[in-house]
């Protein structure tokens, strides 16, 4: 049986036959939730760190962008995703009458979460909106492949299915970054997403 390090090692080189073995390992249950967890604490990270090393924002409160969008960030973040993954089956099953086990689906799925993690780079303030854009960009194409693998979705399904329930989760994670904002920044949402769209 191969670890979470070994099946991550495995996403990093787009193996995506791993999904198959995650998606029959119970055990993986508890792994792919820490994985969207570490992720968002990474993205986290990332936007504390910017309001860190940003000398020019010296009246930003640095240790309020700690509570906001790292600390409660992580959380929202990680109870905002599992609204995707339950968005994604609803689709399958009621739009496609595709039967989808959830645990496999919550398997599969956190551990194709884990490119967010390269949001912690958002500390570039320069690179913060490709770096974003990357992240998940690289976790929309391990997702797709990953509820192929949970369900039995053609493509298409799979990405219809994936689209809508990323799109709630951009959708809601906006309105966190717009809740309790830092100055003119953002709110409770980590890394990219803790930037709110204000004009």
């Amino acid at each position: 049986m191969q670890t979470a390090a070994g099946w991550l090692g495995r996403l990093a080189r787009f193996d995506f036959t791993v999904f198959d073995e995650i998606r029959a390992d119970r055990t993986a249950t508890i792994s792919a939730i820490v994985i969207v967890f570490g992720a968002s604490f990474l993205a986290g990270m990332g936007s504390w760190l910017w309001a860190v090393f940003n000398r020019e924002l010296s009246e930003l409160d640095r240790s309020e962008v700690l509570v906001k969008s790292f600390l409660i960030g992580m959380f929202v973040q990680t109870a905002v995703w599992f609204l995707w993954v339950y968005i994604v089956r609803w689709i399958l099953d009621w739009g496609y009458q595709i039967k989808v086990d959830a645990l496999a689906l919550v398997r599969t799925m956190g551990f194709a979460f884990a490119p967010v993690g390269f949001s912690v780079l958002v500390l570039i303030g320069g690179l913060a909106l490709p770096i974003g854009l990357i992240a998940f960009g690289a976790t929309l194409l391990l997702t797709t492949a990953a509820i192929q693998s949970a369900s039995e979705a053609e493509m298409r399904e799979a990405m219809v299915a994936n689209l809508a329930g990323f799109a709630a989760f951009l959708i809601v994670m906006g309105g966190f970054a717009n809740i309790a904002e830092v100055g003119t920044f953002g709110g409770l949402a980590p890394g990219i997403l803790f930037f709110s769209l204000d004009l």
